[in-house]
């Protein structure tokens, strides 16, 4: 599935229907990421990953723009995960494991990471960069649904998917995915946008 705009060519995995359920079959898609452990609102890690993803996905943006290849910059996603599967609670955070990472088109390749992460390091010099690694992910079978609210407020819409998926017959498996859409630095709480995904198999 070759991609340069994610709204457009990806639309079914990045725009599903606000409060149902479906099932995407995901492809392996390439993403700048970067790992890491701890509550995402108190761990200064979680920030600094963040600022290292932003600070690399734009600079590989205007690279190739300078180059006559223009994309949309991809939104800022999320796998959240603990060793247990069954203790991860949305009470408890500190307990997580994550990876924090942003999507990149197929115009992207590791030598155009290599650099524009030398060019970010030259200008930004955010010890970050080091880490940040350009990967492919592939989720496959998943069912997702469009969140709209808080994120501490997620919790029971993340207990609707996986009794749904369950209910259809699917095992869940894998890591926990949020996509988030919207900017809290801009938007109120109430009106975020996030996109909840789960792998799962059909049973």
């Amino acid at each position: 599935m070759p991609h340069t705009d994610w709204k457009k060519d990806l639309k079914p995995l990045y725009s599903p229907p606000k409060g149902k359920f479906t099932f995407v079959d995901v492809p392996p898609l390439n993403f700048l990421m970067l790992d890491g452990h701890g509550d995402p609102n108190v761990a200064p890690e979680y920030t600094q990953a963040v600022e290292a993803l932003y600070s690399l996905a734009y600079t590989i943006k205007f690279a190739r723009k300078a180059q006559g290849v223009e994309f949309p910059a991809g939104p800022l996603e999320g796998l959240w995960w603990v060793a247990d599967p069954t203790q991860f609670t949305m009470a408890d955070k500190s307990t997580w494991d994550w990876t924090a990472m942003i999507l990149q088109p197929d115009a992207v390749t590791p030598e155009v990471v290599e650099a524009a992460r030398a060019e970010a390091i030259r200008k930004k010099g955010l010890p970050a960069l080091e880490q940040v690694r350009f990967e492919t992910y592939h989720e496959g079978p998943s069912v997702q649904t469009l969140y709209l609210g808080a994120y501490a407020d997620e919790g029971p819409t993340i207990a609707a998917l996986h009794r749904y998926a369950e209910e259809q017959g699917y095992a869940l498996h894998g890591k926990h995915h949020e996509i988030y859409l919207g900017d809290p630095r801009r938007s109120a709480p109430e009106k975020l946008k996030t996109i909840i995904r789960q792998p799962a198999r059909k049973v």
